[in-house]
């Protein structure tokens, strides 16, 4: 048996596809964004029954109520991991149970994104379902324990989110609220609103993309949307670049944006109605959730 090395010619002709965090304040817009995607070819994963914004949107969605359904769901869309072993989750066997549940994969074909709406409340979901197992309680006194439903909540999210992450063929696009604080220093922070301290921070590492669809004002004070892609931004907003391609501002289309990732032209799709953007605006740095 040869060696199986995958030659520069082989893997620039692979099909390239992102992975892509979709994160903004509530109301920024980010349900919206699907909008600019080709609706024939993306499939809803919608865990928040929040698809009021795109009651007309003319594509596919799944709506997956439980932990356990989104896992199912996951390997059926990934396909199964070859080091699972046959009890453990996205295995061959738990590939195989669910293509008797759900049919032949080759139904999902025709999709070229997955969008997934939202992290946070799959955060929450998969929370719920950790409380229920067994390491969520204390072997001596068989009381919850805490410790322990969130040290299983970090394996599980990061575990089901790595498995969709291996999908080559197709961009996933996880959308997630970001929530301001502020520190022991009274200086204003942004991170991920997820359940667990480990999701949020792994979650980075794990995509190609993190994106924040932010309301930004320019000189003049005239409110723009626009995604910050650069990890040294002013705002301190949770952003990153793997592809290199992107400028530290872009306009909020996620359709134009992917293409872009990738070194491709985009097929023009309207984005969702939104103050003007420009590239030559120079934003000031003060970003509120109640711009909104």
């Amino acid at each position: 048996m040869a060696l199986p090395i995958i030659s520069a010619d082989q893997r620039l002709a692979e099909k390239r596809c992102a992975k892509v965090a979709l994160v903004g304040v509530p109301g920024a817009g980010k349900t919206s964004q699907i909008r600019t995607l080709d609706a024939e070819h993306t499939l809803l994963v919608d865990t928040e029954a929040g698809d009021l914004s795109i009651l007309d949107w003319a594509g596919d969605t799944l709506r997956p109520r439980t932990w356990p359904e989104f896992k199912d769901l996951v390997v059926f869309l990934a396909g199964p991991s070859p080091s699972a072993s046959p009890e453990q989750a996205f295995s061959q066997a738990h590939f195989d149970h669910v293509c008797q549940k759900y049919g032949d994969p080759a139904q999902l074909a025709k999709y070229d994104t997955y969008f997934v709406d939202s992290l946070t409340v799959l955060s929450r979901m998969c929370l719920a379902w950790c409380k229920t197992q067994p390491a969520a309680f204390s072997e001596k006194t068989g009381k919850p324990d805490t410790r322990g439903a969130y040290g299983l909540l970090g394996t599980e999210m990061i575990g089901a989110l790595t498995h969709l992450q291996h999908v080559r063929d197709k961009h996933v696009i996880y959308v997630c609220i970001l929530e301001e604080k502020l520190d022991d220093f009274n200086r204003r922070i942004y991170q991920l609103q997820l359940e667990g301290a480990k999701t949020s921070a792994e979650l980075p590492g794990v995509l190609d993309e993190v994106i924040t669809l932010a309301i930004l004002k320019a000189d003049d004070g005239t409110p723009y949307r626009a995604f910050v892609t650069g990890a040294d931004n002013a705002w301190g907003f949770p952003s990153k670049d793997r592809s290199g391609r992107l400028d530290p501002l872009e306009e909020p289309h996620l359709g134009k944006l992917i293409a872009k990732c990738l070194g491709r032209d985009a097929i023009a799709r309207p984005a969702a109605p939104a103050p003007a953007f420009s590239s030559a605006s120079t934003p000031s740095p003060d970003f509120h959730a109640s711009q909104e």
